[in-house]
């Protein structure tokens, strides 16, 4: 199984939870980690809307009911922390901070009242930190993210797994709204002022001329959060994942002219924006629409990972501080296996048959090879839903894979290997349920989903023991046959015969008669 091996340091490694706060200009966000071998799960999270950066455009200093605010909200995050048995706390704050004049009495203040030290990112470390949220946890070869904060809009643009550029505007969601605000001036005529604005910023940037077409935009940050939410349920999106989500342009556009010319209160009243959001939104809007005609984009990619997760990359494999994780999806995989406590083993000979099978099948199913994705993530999680229940674990592993947040797989792949991982118990897809993402997969994704289904209930069969003593399979079709040899390590009576009882199922969905030697 290719996954990204965990070394023997790390593997000796106690679990350890960490609290990473999070200290930005228009909210305080504490997340709690659970670090386990050299991967990590978030356990709980806080969210506050503490507004540092509010005003400071005026004198350059943090007000003292934003600082009062803040200090409150750290010392709830700390008593959390403490109940929560976090033995470290990694804190850390951005744009507001880091122009503050009142930098460091703030600082001061908040080590003396939360016992809490703050570190305060440089604009490149900040970008840094959000490239790596990002690079470690997308399959995306070539990017460029537009990060918006409440302080700051950070532009990255990657290749091969490299940062070639990257610029940090120091306005952002925040301060923008601050800074167009007019009590003469109609939202809709904000906005177009804060777009002009903006497309003068990015003139500035001359490497974005140089922007390669192909690279994929990535959005960042909680307005983009947002945005997922509300289209969303404008869309009767079925999964509820905003990590990879791909979203149209022409969808964007549609909620920014919806939302630009109202007003705060009937913002407040739109399902999926947060209430904390409305006053600020229009701006993070306008930043987007600037983005999208300037470098004429006409698609983009919600990303659910930024500066916190960067973080939590670099604690729990700290080799992401020097290169990115090799392999994404396997890296995430091997994440769930080890959280969900599936047998390792196991996986590991469910997914190489179930490999083998699809390789050397390739004549009757005609599936292209980046279905051997699908089929990897569901021969990694098939066996998760034991975590609830052995009867019908099946049809927990369904709903497990499809709210696991796995990385590096888009949502249609995601959707797929849940459906092939649910039918790998003599059971064929629901229909009733398979309806429910209409507008993800197809029709004939049912027959993708039957076949490889059958290929891994084949492959999880030749392991039933557990044991491994089947190490590799060889199959030949021969007129209206296949038959496949096994190559033993003992004996395999149990798992031959266990993978006969596929035999039915196999010539419904191949057409041919299956024999195992």
């Amino acid at each position: 199984m290719n996954m990204e091996k965990t070394s023997p340091e790390t593997q000796e490694r106690a679990t350890e939870r960490i609290g990473i706060i999070d200290l930005g200009s228009n909210s305080a966000r504490l997340v709690i980690v659970k670090l386990f071998g050299n991967h990590f799960m978030v356990e709980d999270e806080l969210k506050e809307s503490v507004r540092l950066g509010q005003d400071m455009d005026r004198d350059g200093f943090l007000k003292p009911q934003r600082v009062a605010e803040t200090i409150r909200t750290l010392k709830m995050f700390k008593r959390l922390c403490d109940a929560s048995n976090v033995t470290r706390i990694i804190a850390v704050a951005t744009a507001a901070v880091r122009r503050a004049k009142n930098q460091r009495s703030f600082l001061d203040e908040i080590q003396a009242t939360c016992g809490i030290r703050v570190d305060v990112l440089s604009e490149e470390e900040e970008a840094t930190l959000v490239y790596r949220g990002v690079i470690n946890s997308m399959d995306i070869p070539k990017g460029i993210i537009l990060e918006i904060g409440g302080g700051s809009t950070k532009i990255i643009y990657y290749n091969r797994r490299t940062v070639l550029n990257y610029a940090s505007l120091s306005f952002g969601a925040v301060t923008l709204t601050d800074l167009f605000a007019d009590d003469g001036v109609s939202p809709e005529e904000q906005t177009a002022k804060i777009e002009e604005f903006f497309i003068e910023q990015f003139k500035k940037i001359s490497w974005l001329a140089d922007v390669d077409p192909d690279a994929q935009m990535i959005g960042v940050g909680g307005s983009f959060r947002n945005l997922y939410k509300i289209n969303r349920l404008v869309r009767k999106y079925p999964l509820n994942t905003v990590h990879n989500y791909s979203f149209a342009v022409e969808d964007f556009r549609s909620i920014y002219e919806m939302i630009r010319v109202l007003d705060v209160e009937k913002r407040k009243r739109i399902r999926g924006l947060s209430p904390n959001r409305a006053d600020i939104m229009p701006a993070a809007l306008a930043i987007i629409k600037a983005f999208t005609d300037y470098l004429h984009i006409e698609s983009f990619t919600v990303g659910g990972c930024g500066l916190r997760e960067g973080i939590m990359f670099n604690q729990a494999v700290p080799q992401t501080v020097e290169r990115p994780i090799l392999d994404v999806l396997s890296y995430s995989l091997n994440t769930l296996v080890n959280y969900y406590g599936c047998n390792e083993k196991h996986v590991e000979y469910t997914v190489r048959l179930s490999i083998q099978l699809f390789k050397q099948l390739r004549v009757l199913h005609k599936f292209p090879r980046a279905y051997l994705k699908v089929l990897k993530i569901a021969a990694s999680l098939h066996d998760c839903g034991l975590r609830v229940r052995y009867y019908n674990h099946q049809q927990h592993s369904r709903y497990m894979i499809l709210n696991s947040g796995i990385y590096g797989a888009t949502h249609r792949e995601i959707v797929l290997a849940a459906f092939v991982a649910g039918c790998h118990k003599r059971e064929d897809v629901n229909t009733a349920e398979w309806a429910r993402y209409k507008d993800i997969v197809s029709e004939e994704d049912l027959d993708v989903v039957r076949k490889l289904g059958v290929l891994l209930r084949i492959g999880e069969a030749l392991d039933r023991s557990g044991m491994g003593v089947v190490t590799g399979i060889n199959c030949d079709v021969l007129g209206d046959s296949v038959i496949m040899k096994t190559e033993l390590a003992g004996d395999a009576a149990l798992e031959i015969r266990q993978a006969m009882e596929v035999a039915p199922d196999f010539k419904r969905t191949f057409k041919k008669n299956l024999e195992i030697l």
